[in-house]
């Protein structure tokens, strides 16, 4: 009769679920965050800590549901702060929201109709602030059904009052600093929005554009062609011709600009009727111009020789279509590399142009309105809306045989970010805040060369772009937002010389009543007498202005945020890319203009979303991932693992196979922790817990393991390097613990006496190793690692996050690593033996054999010690030592430079044990049966079940 030795065996056993079902656990484990308001018990346990580190929130905009790119973002600002609230920092998180703007004004609109027509201004904007806190609370619940921690209670919004006054305290310090500066200068125009654009709110997209040659006729043509050194008949035309994609700005044309260091040279160009037409074109252009034209070889007028650009200047040319003469100017901007080597200028309608025309004081001349129609004293084209004008210019020059080429062509063009229709420089009066006026340029780039760049290439990127960007108009025509609160003269445009005191008044006016009290201001409360010269300004600050100052209105005004001077404070932001031309320098504009030095210390990049070919996400195309789906199906923490996982340096693929992929991923760290979590049953850390000493050999090998790869964890933490840590804990799993470690120790687990030293040594490596495990999963897998430490044997505290890095691992003088990897790389190759000999059929389990390793003397007397145990190691019944004298013919040999020890020389003989199996512990041993009341299991497991217990020192 069979015995039941069932209850002799030490079975995992654990409430830990094997299966997740994460979609299903997480909204409870959200429920038990927000009743113990988890975020509020964190900053009360880390708020004596000595360092802080801010992770500062980049404003997502007000509109609309989350979508992928928002998950990425939000997932790996979470991951950073809980990185650091292990690593012993002080570490809150103020969620924050755009409120303002254009895109939430057009939703409106939809809703309730433009002001002016059945809502007046007043109306408009609480109906803007109505939509935009639903939006906010709307997108709050996705972001918390992320697992992002945060004071989601008391985010800031830049609609609140106590910020919008703010916000004009920041631009009084910008004002008092001398930045700031009005000016009618060329401006990014949509005619959609009606109002002017930042940088940041245009996009480049392809458009097909009219591009033609028109001439510049000279008003006297032979003291034109005298400069050249050669002489030409009455009669005879001379003309500059420009090339220009823009017809529609013709109209505004004051002056054609020449390269000053350009050869330009006088050349026979088309007729005009039955008038011989030269043409001075720049020297490298000559032949490519003249093919455009139709002209057959290349003419120079006789006796003549080429100029310099500089040669020609403030010579007379007549407008191609106007009575009106322009002069040739000089500027650095013009280039032979393509076109005919001279432009037209027309400073109204572009900055390089604005820029030159200033140099020559040109008139600033913009005859289109803020609907795109040029304006009613515009000669010819009154009330014509310049896209469809262009046909009608070149027609016009056409007929006026001033158009010597005409093509359509395709080409990168600015267009609005919002509309995506294309945009127009107009220069109209706004305010800036000047790049040179103080020094901010300079001072930008300065303070660009301190901040940590991650990646390194964001440093380059952003000093690029202000080194080469305008001034930023700040001033938009809109209704919802936060007025420029300046008193101007009426006469002559200049602010109020008490502007900053009057810009505090006004902010204490908006911190109570939001800005409608500056529209419902009577100017004579704070003016006096003054106030029938001066007029408040309507304009409203570019919503890049509004993010931009987070940092003073946000970080240095909360608490929580706040440098209090006595303790290291570091500030990170973290965005996508596209902010090095939004939110990262809005910020470090207004922070250098404000107090002279950058707002952040470390800023991270992240790239885009695609799809796995790469695409942009889109619904036609139907690649879309929502993040709302991924969480109701596979859970946040399979997203927080794509994430996680993924180089966000570079596009991030994911589509539903990724997704897959990932959650396969998932449960193999899963059942890792389960199977810890199931050994540790009965395991009581306070009375079982061994000094790591007193563990057995391969104990302290697995602490060793997990001692080196938390500290390779902390380091990839401290870089902000994910996937390295995603890599190492899944290959920890897979093969330290899957492969071997857990493997190995089964037997010890299973068949030990429960209290016996070599079972307590192995719970206490495995409760050392998720004591140090639930934390490095803890900012990545934040559902998973609560609901782990939750299992988790002893007394804790409630959270995984109330905690640093476990200080447990500690290390005793290891055995040589040579010692190690030998023993690994002869268990992998004894391995690779038995698979072979498992597809043979000749055995069914590794531990129906028996194998002998034949060494050299040296290896074998180095596992002399350890030879009873090794057959647990290798997972055999039988393992033996032998002279490598002995090995037979059919031996295999270990490749031991695996190892790094080539002169080392092992083999590997193996064949089915022909010993009895114990029903205990399954291995084929000679000594079953050899106890009449336990005729069934061997002698070890006798002692096991009956005895005092068997003994291990090492595996």
């Amino acid at each position: 009769m069979t015995t039941d030795y069932k209850s002799t065996i030490n079975l995992p056993q654990t409430d830990f679920a094997m299966k997740a079902d994460l979609a299903l656990r997480e909204p409870g484990m959200l429920a038990v965050w927000e009743t113990q308001r988890r975020y509020q018990q964190i900053q009360e346990v880390a708020k004596h800590r000595e360092k802080t580190f801010v992770l500062h929130d980049g404003p997502p905009y007000a509109n609309g549901a989350i979508h992928i790119g928002h998950a990425v973002n939000k997932i790996l600002k979470d991951m950073v702060v809980k990185s650091r609230l292990l690593e012993g920092y002080r570490a809150p998180y103020v969620p924050g929201w755009d409120c303002h703007g254009l895109p939430i004004e057009i939703a409106v609109e939809k809703k309730v109709g433009k002001v002016g027509q059945k809502i007046d201004a007043k109306q408009f904007r609480e109906a803007c602030r109505v939509f935009a806190s639903e939006q906010v609370s709307l997108q709050r619940e996705d972001f918390k059904r992320l697992g992002v921690l945060g004071d989601w209670e008391h985010p800031y919004r830049t609609m609140d009052f106590k910020y919008e006054a703010d916000m004009l305290r920041a631009l009084a310090k910008i004002v008092s600093n001398g930045h700031l500066a009005r000016g009618a200068k060329p401006v990014h125009w949509c005619f959609d929005c009606g109002s002017a654009l930042a940088e940041a709110e245009i996009e480049y997209a392809d458009k097909t554009s009219p591009a033609i040659d028109v001439a510049y006729d000279a008003i006297d043509p032979k003291s034109l062609a005298a400069k050249f050194g050669g002489t030409i008949e009455d009669g005879d035309i001379v003309a500059v011709p420009i090339w220009t994609t823009t017809p529609w700005t013709l109209p505004a044309s004051l002056a054609v600009t020449l390269g000053a260091a350009i050869d330009y040279v006088l050349v026979d160009g088309p007729k005009r009727g039955e008038q011989r037409q030269l043409l001075v074109i720049a020297m490298p252009l000559i032949r490519k111009v003249l093919e455009r034209y139709k002209v057959e070889g290349v003419h120079v007028l006789a006796g003549s020789q080429s100029v310099l650009g500089s040669e020609l200047e403030l010579l007379r040319l007549r407008h191609p279509f106007y009575t009106r003469e322009v002069p040739i100017i000089l500027g650095d901007h013009v280039s032979a590399e393509d076109g005919t080597g001279a432009v037209h200028t027309a400073p109204g309608h572009g900055v390089e142009d604005f820029i030159v025309g200033k140099k020559y004081g040109l008139d600033v001349l913009n005859p289109v309105g803020g609907n795109g129609v040029y304006l009613p004293d515009t000669e010819i084209f009154a009330g014509q809306y310049i896209w469809k004008a262009q046909d009608t210019i070149i027609a016009l020059l056409r007929e006026r045989g001033m158009l010597l080429a005409d093509e359509k062509i395709t080409h990168s063009y600015p267009h609005c970010w919002r509309h995506k229709t294309p945009v127009a420089f107009r220069a109209t009066p706004q305010w800036f805040i000047s790049m040179e006026k103080a020094g901010l340029r300079d001072a930008a780039l300065a303070a660009i060369k301190k901040v940590d760049w991650v990646p390194g290439w964001g440093e380059e990127r952003i000093a690029g772009m202000v080194d080469g960007r305008p001034d930023w108009c700040i001033s938009r025509q809109r209704t919802w937002g936060v007025p420029i609160a300046l008193f101007v003269h009426k006469s002559t445009s200049e602010p109020h010389p008490r502007s900053i005191e009057l810009m505090e008044q006004v902010a204490l006016r908006v911190e109570q009543g939001g800005v409608d009290v500056w529209y419902d201001l009577d100017i004579a409360e704070l003016l006096g007498a003054d106030a029938e010269h001066y007029e408040k300004v309507t304009d409203i600050l570019d919503v890049w202005f509004d993010s931009g100052v987070t940092h003073s209105c946000v970080v240095d005004a909360r608490p929580e945020l706040a440098d209090d001077g006595k303790h290291p404070h570091t500030v990170m932001y973290l965005e996508g890319s596209d902010q090095h031309r939004g939110w990262f320098q809005s910020s470090l504009l207004t922070s250098v203009a404000m107090h002279g030095r950058a707002p952040f210390a470390h800023v991270l990049t992240h790239g885009f979303a695609v799809d796995a070919q790469g695409r942009k996400m889109s619904k036609s195309v139907g690649n879309v991932v929502a993040p709302q789906s991924v969480m109701k199906t596979l859970g946040a923490d399979v997203l927080r693992l794509w994430v996680a996982s993924t180089d966000y340096r570079n596009e991030m693929s994911v589509s539903d196979e990724i997704l897959k992929r990932v959650s396969d991923a998932y449960r193999r760290i899963r059942n890792t922790a389960r199977f810890l979590l199931g050994n540790l049953e009965g395991f009581d850390p306070a009375r079982h817990l061994l000094p790591v000493s007193e563990n057995l050999l391969l104990d302290q090998w697995a602490i060793q393991q997990a001692h080196e790869l938390q500290k390779s964890v902390s380091e990839a933490y401290d870089r902000f390097d994910f996937p390295t840590i995603v890599q190492r804990i899944q290959n920890f799993c897979s093969l330290e613990m899957g492969a071997l470690y857990l493997d190995v120790t089964k037997d010890r687990l299973y068949t030990m006496q429960a209290d016996s030293q070599a079972r307590r040594s192995a719970q206490s490596a495995m409760y050392r190793i998720l004591e140090a495990m639930v934390r490095w999963l803890a900012p990545i897998l934040s559902f998973t690692a609560e609901e782990i430490w939750q299992h988790m044997p002893g007394e804790r505290g409630e959270s995984v996050l109330f905690e640093t890095w476990y200080d447990g691992l500690a290390v005793v003088e290891a055995k040589d690593s040579a010692y190690w990897s030998d023993l690994l790389v002869i268990r992998a190759a004894v391995a690779r033996v038995l698979e072979g000999m498992r597809n043979e059929g000749k055995i069914g389990a590794a531990l129906q054999a028996d194998v002998t390793l034949y060494s050299d003397s040296a290896t074998r007397l180095r596992y002399t010690p350890v030879a009873a145990e090794l057959r647990f190691f290798f997972i055999t019944s039988g393992l033996n030592f032998a002279d490598i004298s002995s090995k037979p013919a059919d031996a295999i040999k270990v490749d031991m430079s695996q190892a790094g020890t080539p002169e080392a020389e092992v083999w590997i003989s193996a064949q089915a044990s022909s010993a009895t199996k114990c029903i205990r512990c399954w291995h084929y041993v000679a000594d079953v049966s050899s106890n009449a009341e336990h005729p069934e299991i061997c002698a070890r497991c006798i002692q096991n079940v009956a005895g005092s217990g068997e003994i291990r020192k090492y595996f």
